[in-house]
């Protein structure tokens, strides 16, 4: 049985600087919050909190007073900071900086589409951290569209400044786009922003040809990951036999009839030490 790991897979610099920010400052301290899970990887997350780290809600951030609270990649809205500043919380900011600089050309397309009565839209999933975070730079006022299909919630009668989520379908985005500029009335400024960070995007060729060389593809990966199912598809699309797990329980021996050779990969939330954890069960308990 072969059994190779993608080593283009894994974890983006973002997601490493925010671990990284994590296990510096539990060095120092036992305890440290994070607001919302660090990473959409629940093992990594339980690593994590093994050494101190405790994930809270929003809720229970504005309740916090006197601490130290940490700051995930996919970044915060600006009442988060307020709080702070207010309640004598000190932040460890581990931003992605592709996020924040998406975040400060939200800001600025939403202070000079006021005064011409634009429209902000955002494509991405409602309620993911990233889009929570975009949203604030609106002060929560901005179109989210999840699908081609939400575009007529869009008033093609006024400007639009469309963005998109970092870790989105770039072809998605562009079809989205497409329709949006063949639906405006003429002559209303239109602004297109392809803010899809490219850690994600420039995976797909590297993941496409990689899945092509195994007869079966273990996909790692949160279940709470956006990119994660991204990406899975990517490989699905070019090899059947491809299958998202989040940790070796979920694995079915089944799968191997005949199969001679197994390819891990992962998405940029996926931590290194998970996909050769994977690809050790496989070799221990596939014959």
């Amino acid at each position: 049985m072969i059994v190779e790991i993608d080593r283009r897979s894994g974890f983006c610099f973002g997601v490493i600087n925010a671990i990284k920010a994590a296990e510096d400052e539990l060095k120092e301290s036992n305890q440290l919050y994070c607001l919302g899970d660090i990473v959409h990887n629940g093992m990594e997350v339980d690593r994590l909190e093994k050494m101190g780290l405790k994930s809270i809600t929003n809720e229970e951030y504005f309740t916090l007073k006197n601490c130290k609270v940490l700051i995930r990649a996919h970044g915060e809205p600006p009442e988060t900071y307020s709080y702070a500043e207010e309640n004598n919380i000190e932040l460890i900011d581990a931003t992605c900086p592709v996020v924040l600089t998406l975040q400060e050309k939200v800001k600025r397309s939403y202070t000079q589409n006021v005064k011409q009565e634009g429209q902000v839209v955002i494509y991405g999933k409602k309620g993911h951290a990233e889009i929570v975070g975009l949203n604030g730079q609106t002060n929560h006022n901005a179109i989210i569209i999840e699908s081609v299909d939400d575009v007529k919630k869009i008033d093609m009668n006024r400007p639009v400044s469309l963005y998109s989520q970092t870790t989105k379908r770039i072809e998605d985005f562009h079809e989205i786009a497409k329709t949006v500029k063949e639906s405006i009335k003429p002559g209303l400024p239109v602004e297109i922003k392809d803010t899809i960070c490219r850690q994600v995007s420039n995976r797909v060729p590297n993941l496409k040809e990689f899945a092509t060389r195994y007869d079966l593809i273990l996909f790692v990966a949160g279940q709470k990951s956006s990119n994660g199912q991204y990406l899975f598809t990517i490989c699905k699309e070019v090899n059947d036999a491809t299958y998202r797990i989040s940790k070796t329980d979920e694995i079915e021996k089944s799968w191997f009839a005949g199969i001679e050779s197994v390819g891990i990969c992962g998405a940029t939330s996926t931590p290194n030490w998970l996909m050769e954890e994977v690809a050790d069960w496989v070799k221990t308990n596939i014959e």
